[in-house]
């Protein structure tokens, strides 16, 4: 399946489009895209992912993010914000510059995280510089 629409990585609405796409469709996407549920594991993960990391998705799907499978992004700028906007019951849009750290050489991306009660999933979002 193909998507109908070019979806773009700052987008508005996206949280409520990722959660209604085919695992197909996310993996048309140019950007990374991560998936968790409401306990921080990992149930989506696009091939545009894969291929940066060098990881598959079926190694990490079941997987926590943020103790096994991105601890560089357990800490107040990328973790603490789910954890937060799940206890407050608030929506998170938020677009910060970072730098990745696990399994590679330190590595600037731009990451979007993407949160609201009621959706399926949480998103980290992630676009590589060029």
């Amino acid at each position: 399946m193909t998507l109908t629409v070019e979806l773009g990585f700052t987008d508005d609405n996206l949280l409520a489009i990722l959660d209604d796409v085919s695992d197909e469709e996310l993996n048309e996407l140019d950007f990374g895209v991560i998936g968790i549920d409401a306990n921080g594991i990992v149930r989506r993960y696009n091939a545009a992912e894969e291929r940066v990391s060098g990881v598959s998705a079926p190694r990490n799907i079941g997987s926590s993010l943020f103790q096994v499978v991105a601890p560089c992004m357990n800490n107040f700028l990328v973790a603490q914000r789910f954890e937060d906007a799940a206890q407050n019951g608030e929506v998170l849009d938020a677009l910060l510059d970072y730098v990745l750290t696990l399994r590679m050489r330190p590595t600037k991306v731009q990451l979007r995280l993407l949160y609201a009660p009621g959706a399926r999933y949480g998103y980290v979002l992630i676009r590589r510089n060029k």
